[in-house]
């Protein structure tokens, strides 16, 4: 009875195996052809709503020629009042319809995407600028007011074929769409067919498929029935199995317990650490917002109470209007001085970088620092034989080595020596900081004061941090110096103990570019001479999204006697520049939707190659990081009318010099 049980098993086992074995090839061609169903039914609508769409164009095109052919009517018929008449209200209907219809026109033309279309909207276009100078002859005539006025022209102008014409070639235009449209309304037919039938096929499949789910249940329960048996007779054989199981179970019992202890262990670690980690991260994001609060509830009640003191002065003496005036400009100072701080530290401060040699830059700014930090404190300067040369901002290398020195002053109490030293370093991988491994400018500043607290040394650069008494600093200093670092591809470190002085050493990576180019100077910044005022009525377009901002800017190129355009995106913008030949200065701001400022410079300077570019920011973001501002004027924001005039200066001489310069501003202008 064994031995046939045996030999039954190899049968059925092949039996199943050939039933799973068809079973799998069946689905597989359902799913094939499904999926080819699927992918057909997804094509042919796809085309049908290729084909609406260009019915929903043609339509757009039959309408547009419609409206240029009744508001030219309307214009003529304008004129012809206006003839009669001779009223100004009467011509200006006339020349504004004129117009609408020529902008109407440009519209036509860049709505039309076939090549012969194209060709019969320019001579549509060449026809309405003929017949605009027919009219407008009679137009010129009427204005004068003079003899029989503009009738005979009008007259003539009427007998002319250029009008027939005109319309003629409109109504080929609107011919040839109509014809585009049966064309396309056959294709969408024709696609509205093919996906009903792809999708009756696809209902007939799902029928097919079904019924082989059902043929599959059937095998499956099957299946599961000959599994069952199967399985009683393996329970048996488990059943032993289970006993030897429980003795090794039992012998390993306490190691799993151990090992579930050490792990439960290691959970609540790594919990505390990083609740740890939390809970530091929202200090130090409390600290930044109290800050910011504090400092700017202190400078906006010097700016509201300043206006509303003036407000409430306006009629009273002019000094002391003048006086409140100063005051909230004092204010505003302030608070975007504490902004650009901020936005150092972000890194997102809209750099200028150039060649700069800081042996240079040291040895010209020692007359500043000797009057920053008093004559009881010795200076002493230590430079490398032949110092490298990098490349960055010079203004904010200046001002990073000046609050170094302010601050070393402040840690000794104004007397005591400082040493600025600047070495040529190697590094390697993570030897500072967390600089890659190349070659490097060090630039220390080292003071003999009283040293920074163990406890402190971590938290120095976090901004609003500071030891110093409150009232004596805002604990901006080194966060914005640490930004400007790391945003120049550098970083800084600080080593200090308690009454022994302190090192802060900034590292910027060696520019062997601005040593080529800084070979024959003399390593500074070249500052150039004041431009000269552009001229009177000079066009100007305005790029701005804030129309806050955007109205303050035209007001003031206005007050400077520009004739300023305003618009708020980059697709506006072109379009202008498109349709204002002469615009000679793009003035935009950086980050704005769907187009920022630098694409839409990219497109600009490809399209009008001798268009001057200026650009207004005070937030760069991400466009800071990719070098896009660099080689354009750059004003910064807020800004001054003077600084305004300056830098619409400068960008138009550098136009005509071909040599662009950052023109930065302060708050103050």
């Amino acid at each position: 009875m064994a031995m046939e049980d045996m030999d039954a098993a190899p049968d059925k086992e092949h039996s199943g195996s050939w039933r799973r074995g068809w079973a799998s090839a069946g689905a597989i061609v359902a799913t094939i052809a499904l999926i080819l169903l699927v992918v057909m039914v997804t094509l042919s609508n796809r085309a049908r709503d290729e084909a609406l769409r260009w019915e929903r164009h043609t339509y757009d095109v039959m309408l547009l020629t419609r409206t240029v052919d009744a508001t030219m009517a309307r214009s003529e018929a304008a004129l012809g009042r206006f003839v009669l008449d001779e009223e100004q209200a009467t011509g200006s209907l006339y020349y504004n319809e004129w117009r609408r219809a020529g902008r109407q026109i440009g519209q036509l033309r860049r709505l039309v995407r076939e090549p012969e279309q194209r060709q019969r909207v320019e001579e549509l276009r060449a026809l309405y600028d003929e017949r605009g100078a027919e009219l407008a002859a009679a137009a010129s005539r009427a204005a004068t007011k003079r003899d029989s006025g503009g009738v005979p022209l009008f007259y003539q102008a009427g007998r002319s074929p250029t009008g027939p014409a005109l319309r003629a070639k409109l109504d080929e235009i609107a011919t040839n769409e109509q014809q585009r449209l049966r064309e396309r309304m056959a294709e969408t037919r024709m696609f509205d067919e093919e996906a009903d039938k792809f999708t009756e096929w696809l209902g007939w499949l799902g029928v097919l498929i079904g019924i082989g789910a059902i043929v599959l249940g059937l095998l499956a329960y099957r299946a599961i029935s000959e599994r069952l048996v199967a399985r009683e007779e393996a329970d048996t054989e488990s059943n032993r199995a289970m006993a030897l199981e429980r003795a090794v179970q039992e012998r390993t019992r306490e190691l799993r317990d151990a090992n579930e202890r050490l792990r439960a262990e290691g959970v609540e670690r790594a919990a505390a650490e990083a609740q740890l980690r939390q809970v530091q991260k929202m200090e130090a994001v409390g600290q930044l917002t109290g800050g910011i609060a504090h400092d700017f509830n202190n400078m906006l009640a010097v700016v509201v109470g300043g206006l509303d003191l003036a407000r409430r002065k306006l009629r009273g003496p002019r000094r002391e209007v003048e006086l409140h005036l100063d005051n909230a400009m004092e204010g505003a100072t302030r608070a975007a001085a504490l902004t650009r701080r901020l936005l150092a530290f972000a890194r997102s401060e809209p750099l200028l970088p150039q060649g700069i040699a800081p042996a240079a830059l040291v040895e010209n700014m020692l007359d500043l620092v000797d009057r920053s930090i008093g004559e009881r404190i010795a200076v002493q300067t230590r430079f490398a034989e032949e110092p490298w040369r990098v490349w960055a901002d010079p203004n904010q290398l200046e001002n990073a080595i000046l609050n170094l020195c302010v601050n070393a002053r402040d840690a000794m109490h104004g007397q005591g020596e400082l040493t600025i030293a600047i070495e040529n370093v190697g590094l390697a991988a993570g030897e500072a900081g967390e600089l890659d491994a190349g070659d490097y400018v060090r630039i220390s500043v080292s003071d003999t004061g009283t040293g920074i607290a163990p406890e402190h040394l971590e938290r120095v650069f976090e901004p609003f941090f500071t030891t110093k008494p409150v009232g004596k600093g805002t604990g901006l200093g080194l966060s914005q110096i640490f930004g400007f670092a790391r945003q120049s591809g550098g970083d800084v470190t600080i080593q200090s103990a308690e009454n022994a002085g302190t090192i802060v050493s900034l590292y910027l990576p060696r520019s062997l570019r601005a040593e080529k180019e800084l070979a024959i100077g003399d390593g500074l910044p070249v500052e150039s001479g004041q431009p000269p005022a552009a001229p009177v009525g000079t066009s100007i377009l305005v790029v701005e999204d804030d129309p806050r901002v955007s109205r303050s800017t035209v007001s003031a190129l206005e007050e400077l006697g520009y004739a300023p355009t305003a618009c708020a995106s980059g697709e506006e913008a072109l379009a202008l520049l498109e349709q204002e030949p002469g615009i000679q200065l793009v003035i935009t701001d950086v980050m704005m939707p769907e187009m920022t400022g630098p694409e839409l410079v990219r497109i600009v300077s490809e399209r009008y190659p001798g268009m001057a570019v200026l650009f207004v920011t005070g937030f760069v973001g991400e466009t800071g990081e990719t070098n896009e501002l660099a080689g354009h004027d750059i004003l910064r924001k807020p800004f001054t009318v003077a600084a305004l005039s300056d830098a619409v200066a400068a960008a138009l001489a550098h136009r005509l010099s071909g040599s662009p310069r950052a023109a930065a501003s302060a708050a103050a202008g």
